[in-house]
């Protein structure tokens, strides 16, 4: 990790691959969204470390990203640990180029490659708001999955008011974990997914699921099976978090919805493509699913 320390802000150096403007993009693809807010292309955002609600605005200054503290003065253990949030948030270490020389060699990513280079996964570096985002929502659409989580997080989540505005922070799994399932299906989650999440915010509290336990893990199949050992974790959401919290190139929820419709457009079939049909067309894809379905979603929202 590449940065340097200016006191009052930091500067962090970007790889060659890197587009702010579709970082962007992708960020503010719903006007639900509390967990982060965009304006006049700086993105805030509010972290806790420490104990310590940190407020950061983030630009884009040439090759680097500015990231100026807006509340509260973080110590320099504190600045190493949003540098590395950033840095897991944008999946900033990820060497593209592979990636790159594949997918202009594919008829289907070729294109999507050139219109959106530089677009980098963008992750959800916390394993229980991943987990929870990705069980909020199996089954239901986009808008009414946003509207879920914004309950959950205006209910039990923090929030600091800084220039006239709230900015927000998820729940924490130990927060959760002190509730009942009737205290979610208040909020309109269902039974199923309200003792989901439940059971899976006490795993975390007790330390029996771990960011690093799942990292640590030998293979991705391990990783796999032991997120679908969770009860509420199916095939995709297993490969969901993988892909976006755990930072897997090669996972690939390939029953995703979304990715059925993108290829459906970017093959202009009249139907989805099966299973079977995603496997034969993703053979080139190997080590990179995770990377060709995300270029696939942002496809989606032109």
């Amino acid at each position: 990790m590449e940065w340097v320390d200016h006191e009052t802000f930091l500067e962090i150096s970007l790889p060659e691959e890197f587009n702010f403007y579709e970082l962007l993009v992708f960020l503010g693809r719903s006007e639900y969204e509390l967990l982060h807010r965009i304006v006049e292309n700086e993105l805030y955002k509010l972290l806790k470390i420490d104990q310590k609600m940190i407020l950061i605005r983030i630009s884009n200054r040439n090759s680097t990203l500015k990231v100026e503290f807006l509340s509260g003065e973080p110590g320099s253990n504190e600045r190493e640990q949003i540098v590395a949030y950033i840095y897991e948030w944008f999946d900033l270490e990820k060497d593209l180029t592979s990636f790159y020389s594949m997918a202009n060699e594919d008829h289907i990513l070729s294109p999507l490659v050139k219109k959106y280079a530089g677009l980098r996964m963008i992750g959800i570096p916390d394993l229980f708001e991943a987990l929870t985002w990705a069980i909020i929502g199996q089954q239901i659409n986009l808008t009414f999955a946003y509207t879920l989580k914004s309950r959950l997080v205006t209910q039990f989540g923090e929030k600091l008011v800084w220039n006239g505005e709230t900015y927000w922070l998820h729940p924490s799994a130990q927060r959760i974990a002190l509730l009942e399932v009737e205290d979610l299906k208040k909020l309109q989650f269902t039974t199923r997914k309200s003792e989901y999440i439940l059971d899976i915010a006490k795993l975390i509290t007790e330390g029996v699921l771990t960011k690093t336990s799942l990292k640590n893990l030998q293979d991705n199949h391990a990783v796999h099976e032991t997120l679908m050992a969770i009860r509420g974790v199916g095939a995709w959401t297993a490969d969901y978090v993988m892909m976006k919290c755990l930072n897997d190139p090669s996972a690939f929820p390939i029953a995703d919805v979304g990715l059925h419709n993108a290829l459906k457009i970017q093959l202009e079939l009249e139907r989805k493509p099966t299973i079977e049909e995603i496997k034969e067309i993703a053979t080139n894809w190997s080590g990179w699913q995770a990377y060709a379905t995300f270029y696939l979603w942002r496809s989606l929202y032109e």
